[in-house]
């Protein structure tokens, strides 16, 4: 795609201008009648408007049959009218929530409204479409690549509701990830909307602001509707909170709501932002045995999360997710046969399911060099689960864990795909990062100041890029405080809460990348998949007893460090992966 810049940058001057016009504005709702792309490209302008002027957004974009707005309008309603039952709810939430959610029931200040020609206000004004910007280029190729990921990685189904988000653009001056890359975003995300809606003809999108930390409140018409998806599906619950919910229910028809079953997202920089009810009452499985902190949680059920196992409900949606990559990067990645990717998963994961531990040894680079053992075994002398792949979003049920489990699990991927991944049981020896590590946002490194560890179950941090390290600082005392918040607040049981502090500086994940189209990029997901590198996440694994806060992921230049990878099995027999950073599987 080829873009008008200085033209972007006169369009998030208009609409600074026409915001600072009324007068106490907090939070924007922007609603898009599908598929108006000049007031879809226009919220790229927009949304960094607001953004400077640090002002909230929410955008959605409908079709006639989208209920969620209804609902949503409703709950304002109902709440100035005070309403005794909402009341009431709210009343009974705020006794467990620190700083109380009233103010979520409150509607934006400012709403926008597509018409076919300008943006509807509800201040009695009208708005011109800044969408000048950009020319179409590739456009045919993309929705082909588009047809590529729901075809192969989703299978969509005839009618079924799809979800597709998208990423609000930062304002000019905090950009910290290439402006190009934001505005490629948007045609990646609606060539997957439109790729949908023709196979499918249900197809809504959506976008909220990010936050900086995991510690700052989400966006409040995002927050709001957390609660009521996730107290509407907990509303049979035998507790107060939940009892009093099912009245409002009732009176608002919240029922109304309706989770996509296939949902794709797109992400750049920053968080969700804290969901206060999730992280201070938690939404209930059925027979009470475990807590969720959010609907999104719930609703996906994901094999590693701890709280799958407890919750005998059906899993909702299947999800897959990339970042901001530019447009080239995405075709490239994607449009490829995704099972003739899987033939090399599969032989590496046969190689880690036969072997009690995986060698990684290479060259001296600067910063040391990774020398480092892979442990596969539990103490019980079962076999820690390798996965020729994360994606098995064909079904909305993971066949091969149920199959290994008898769990109803859900599905996701990561796009594009291409690697074999397990949760080690061990990691001991040292860790040398030299490609890209992802924390708010994906942050590349230096050959000359790589991300350098040294680990014996535990990690330690010898050295980190200075940005990289504040990053880094921030999040995992971020994720620690949130671990203690839930504590205090019995939000979850507590030998969750003790398992999620037990894994909390362990090696959550090791991986052999195989995507062979992949290439170095400013992007983890991307890096991630490159055949003949590898990555090991701090934090978080991808097995419900090794779940904490966080997960952050290194990438590893095996052929630059010359690395050998090979399992060794019980009679120490060694199966290679990769010799002198080559593969020979």
């Amino acid at each position: 795609m080829k873009y008008n810049i200085a033209s972007y940058k006169k369009s998030v001057e208009y609409y600074k201008n026409e915001i600072n016009k009324v007068k106490n504005v907090s939070n924007i709702l922007v609603v898009i009648e599908y598929l108006n792309k000049k007031a879809y490209m226009s919220v790229a302008a927009l949304s960094a408007a607001a953004s400077e002027l640090k002002k909230d957004v929410f955008v959605y974009v409908r079709q006639k049959n989208s209920l969620m707005l209804e609902v949503l309008f409703d709950t304002y309603g109902a709440y100035n009218q005070k309403v005794p039952e909402l009341m009431d709810f709210i009343k009974t939430a705020n006794k467990k929530i620190t700083d109380g959610i009233d103010n979520l029931f409150t509607p934006p200040e400012l709403i926008l409204y597509s018409k076919r020609d300008y943006w509807e206000t509800n201040v009695d004004s009208k708005w011109e479409y800044k969408a000048q910007w950009y020319k179409l280029e590739k456009y045919a190729l993309l929705k082909r690549t588009a047809k590529v990921i729901w075809d192969q990685v989703m299978d969509l189904k005839k009618k079924e509701n799809v979800s597709v988000g998208f990423e609000l653009l930062p304002s000019i001056k905090s950009l910290e990830l290439p402006l190009k890359d934001y505005l490629d975003s948007y045609f990646i995300s609606m060539a997957m909307a439109e790729t949908a809606y023709n196979h499918t003809g249900k197809v809504t999108m959506s976008a909220t602001s990010p936050k900086p930390s995991m510690r700052v409140r989400s966006e409040k018409i995002s927050e709001l509707l957390g609660i009521l998806k996730g107290c509407e599906y907990s509303k049979d619950i035998n507790e107060p909170v939940f009892k009093k919910f099912k009245k409002v229910s009732g009176l608002l028809n919240i029922d109304k709501l309706k989770q996509a079953s296939a949902v794709f997202g797109l992400k750049a920089k920053g968080y969700p932002g804290r969901q206060l009810f999730g992280e201070m009452i938690g939404f209930p499985s059925p027979n009470r045995k475990t807590r969720w902190q959010s609907a999104g949680q719930m609703y996906l059920k994901l094999d590693f999360y701890p709280q799958t196992k407890h919750d005998n409900r059906k899993p909702q949606a299947r999800i897959c997710f990339t970042e901001t990559l530019p447009i080239d990067i995405f075709i490239k990645t994607n449009n490829v046969d995704w099972f003739k990717l899987a033939k090399r998963n599969e032989k590496i994961a046969r190689i880690m399911t036969a072997c009690d531990y995986v060698d990684v040894k290479g060259k001296p680079v600067v910063g040391g060099k990774t020398d480092f053992r892979v442990y596969l075994k539990k103490p019980d002398g079962t076999q820690r689960w390798a996965r020729p792949s994360d994606y098995e979003t064909r079904n909305l049920i993971n066949k091969t864990y149920k199959k290994k489990t008898g769990i109803m699990a859900g599905t996701m991927a990561n796009l594009p795909g291409g690697e074999t991944f397990v949760t080690p049981q061990k990691v001991v020896g040292s860790i040398v990062g030299d490609v890209v590590m992802s924390i708010d946002r994906s942050y590349r490194i230096k050959n000359s100041d790589p991300v350098v560890l040294s680990v014996d179950g535990e990690y330690k941090v010898k050295s980190m890029p200075k940005d990289v390290k504040k990053a880094f600082n921030n999040q995992t005392k971020d994720a620690w405080n949130r671990l203690l918040e839930m504590e205090k607040a019995k939000a979850l049981p507590k030998p969750l809460i003790n398992m999620k502090k037990k894994n909390f500086k362990l090696i959550g994940e090791f991986a052999v990348n195989t995507n062979p189209t992949a290439e170095l990029c400013d992007y983890l997901i991307v890096n991630e998949k490159i055949a003949g590198m590898i990555h090991v996440a701090l934090g978080s694994g991808f097995e419900p007893d090794r779940s904490t806060e966080y997960h952050n992921d290194i990438v590893i230049n095996a052929p630059r460090q010359k690395l050998d990878i090979y399992g060794v099995d019980k009679k120490g027999n060694q199966k290679w992966i990769l010799k002198k950073g080559k593969f020979v599987v």
